[in-house]
């Protein structure tokens, strides 16, 4: 493993040993106007995830999925606060309404429906436990370096399902090896801690499909809804294409975040450098050009006012040219994919963009708030990950 400040010695230690120690608060991109056909509800959970509280909310106020907004997906094992959207109308039944390890902690009026991505960033309070070495002044001289050079932009574990095995799951599905799909999305019994999970798994490797429904836990609708089609006959890719279009696009996310995190890793230590042939984003806005001569440029960089970029893969994907390029090319070529292969039916076609290779940590400060722990409190832009930050300062 590789960092921006390897050379810079970690804190080590553990975080997330409770949802007290990784608190996440979203920064709304918008004041609310206090009149129109929506309310916002500034809810705060422990535990769950953003999928279970909107499950939540649908059943308590009777509503469609598609009736309920939110900006953005917050972590399970995290104290998070987070805005989300439902009709107006829902006000006197959002005053009764019981929520499991979740609260509401305010409202407001609003014309238009929270969308995904309407947010400004997030804000982090973060506990790091059992720290080694001078932990307080090592961090400090790391966020020294991450201020100055950025943050690698990667996406991390979290982005790739329980069994690390999302991005396999989209790559299948790319690939139309439905079969294998079935397979993995089923799991790896020996990769599986739940009892009754691995027992369907064994079962489902085995042929066994009525043992593998049966034994599968209650709350894994989706896998038994493909088991279901595969025992009535049908085939492996109507069984796979039958289950939600949000499940199947998460797979494919996964699959453009790993290639994505694979070229990161490529430019790892000069992250922060331009090549001729690149693509530079604009941070204020997303903007995206080529660069014709990195070295007339490279100011901007050093300012984070642009930064180096690389694709989330899709059919409308921009590539770069020279030699960022020609790794963009190779790594689909390695992984059996071209720009075509995201062309996929039943409304699963990805488009791709662009995305930094790095991002600006802001507001960044430590305090030593116990015998070899630290505090950590830091705002990121929306869609960039805590753990990049913390795979620096923690080195393990």
């Amino acid at each position: 493993m590789s960092w921006l400040t390897a050379d810079l010695p970690g804190i080590g230690g553990s975080y997330k040993q409770s949802p007290e120690d990784f608190q996440v608060e979203e920064i709304p991109l918008y004041p609310c106007s206090n009149n129109g056909e929506h309310l916002y509800l500034w809810i705060e959970k422990a535990g769950i995830t953003t999928h279970n509280l909107l499950s939540q909310i649908a059943r308590g106020l009777k509503l469609k999925d598609r009736e309920i907004g939110y900006a953005g997906l917050k972590d399970a094992r995290a104290l998070t606060r987070q805005m989300v959207s439902v009709p107006f109308n829902k006000l006197d039944q959002v005053e009764k309404l019981n929520l499991d390890n979740a609260k509401i902690l305010s409202t407001a009026q609003h014309g238009n429906k929270l969308r995904l991505g309407h947010l400004a960033g997030n804000r982090f309070t973060i506990t790091v436990r059992e720290t080694v070495g001078a932990a307080k002044n090592n961090a400090e001289a790391i966020l020294e370096q991450l201020r100055k050079r950025g943050v690698p932009n990667l996406f991390g574990e979290q982005r790739y399902g329980i069994l690390g095995n999302s991005a396999q799951l989209g790559l299948l599905l790319l690939q139309k090896q439905f079969t294998e799909f079935c397979r993995e999305y089923i799991g790896d019994p020996e990769l599986i801690r739940n009892p009754s999970w691995k027992l369907a798994a064994s079962h489902y490797r085995q042929g066994e499909l009525d043992c593998a429904i049966s034994a599968l836990p209650k709350q894994m609708r989706d896998e038994r809804r493909m088991l279901q089609q595969l025992l009535k006959g049908k085939s492996a890719e109507s069984a796979v294409l039958a289950l939600p279009r949000n499940i199947l696009r998460l797979f494919l996310s996964a699959t453009q975040s790993q290639l994505f995190d694979q070229l990161v890793n490529q430019r790892l230590a000069n992250v922060d450098q331009l090549l001729d042939g690149d693509i530079a984003v604009k941070h204020v806005n997303g903007a995206c050009f080529r660069i014709e001569e990195a070295k007339a440029e490279q100011s901007r960089v050093e300012s984070l006012e642009i930064s180096p970029s690389a694709p989330l893969f899709g059919t409308k994907s921009m590539l770069a040219k020279g030699e960022p390029g020609q790794a963009e090319l190779a790594l689909m070529a390695e992984s059996g994919l071209t720009l075509e292969s995201w062309d996929l039916a039943s409304n699963l076609t990805m488009t791709g963009e662009r995305r930094p290779l790095r991002f600006p940590l802001q507001h960044a400060s430590i305090v030593a708030t116990g015998p070899n722990f630290l505090t950590l409190n830091f705002t990121l832009p929306k869609g960039c990950y805590a753990t990049s930050v913390l795979r620096e300062l923690i080195k393990t």
